[in-house]
């Protein structure tokens, strides 16, 4: 596994393009870092300072930082279908095959390296929540503390499953640009589904149902929007804006099973193509 990572990273560390996304991948989240210390002065009345507004309290802050962090993978996506695009391009897939790596070691090394950066900017971002949540949250006992850690799994499962759909459609067009349109495509085949099933269901709850079955549908549902949940601790009263916001083990089982399935859909994708 570490040969077929190394292998990777040496390719994207060459392609100057590749390094660039990847450094601004890594580094557009701690903009939450910024954001917490922004001050904003209106008109000499009054200072907001987000920091104090308590949205960067234990445990809510696990919620909120990877809600937002999450929104930057899309740098990330470009570098995973470059990835394929390179490959067919530059002639290094059919290179790499007459070097002796399999194809099933190829869709690996892809794949690995996908998992790497994804646990890398789960670390990076479960210490940049913890840095802020120590600051300025008013809890400090460890139980508050690490209550909604769990906000952390979801966001790396998040990660290496759309990153995978990425490697897939990298896999199925074999360009970076037509391969992020596919993206856009999905999203709306996914709202035809929904639509298909309330036609046939009459209920949009029913047919949410079958949508949050859908790829992007079910990775979005791994860390749901948190802005109703702060609004709900300014607002207690308020029992209209009670949600669901956890993170449960079925949404998690969903996207780990489509990203099984696009791994091996891209596997047999190479395996029957004529390279």
């Amino acid at each position: 596994m570490l040969r077929l990572v190394q292998l990777e990273l040496q390719k994207l560390w060459l392609n100057r393009v590749s390094r660039i996304l990847i450094f601004i991948s890594f580094i557009l989240p701690f903009t939450v870092l910024i954001l917490s210390s922004i001050k904003i002065n209106f008109f000499n009345f009054f200072t907001l300072e987000l920091g104090e507004l308590g949205i960067f309290n234990f445990p809510i802050i696990w919620h909120i930082t990877t809600f937002f962090a999450s929104y930057f993978k899309f740098f990330f996506a470009i570098v995973v279908v470059s990835m394929i695009g390179n490959e067919y391009s530059n002639k290094t897939l059919k290179q790499n095959l007459i070097d002796g790596l399999s194809k099933k070691e190829f869709i690996l090394s892809k794949f690995y390296t996908i998992v790497f950066f994804s646990l890398a900017a789960t670390l990076l971002i479960g210490i940049a929540t913890f840095v802020i949540g120590m600051y300025y949250s008013s809890y400090t006992e460890a139980s508050i503390i690490f209550r909604e850690i769990e906000f952390l799994l979801a966001y790396g499962v998040k990660l290496i499953g759309f990153f995978s759909l990425c490697l897939f459609f990298g896999m199925l067009v074999k360009r970076s640009a037509f391969a992020l349109a596919f993206l856009v495509i999905l999203y709306i085949v996914e709202w035809l589904v929904f639509w298909a099933a309330y036609y046939f269901t009459g209920t949009t709850d029913a047919a949410f149902k079958v949508k949050n079955f859908m790829p992007l549908e079910s990775m979005y549902n791994l860390i749901n929007q948190p802005i109703q949940r702060i609004a709900m601790t300014k607002f207690p009263e308020k029992n209209d804006l009670a949600y669901d916001y956890a993170v449960h083990w079925y949404e998690i089982a969903i996207v780990l099973g489509w990203t099984a399935i696009f791994v091996s859909l891209s596997y047999q994708l190479l395996k029957k193509r004529d390279l």
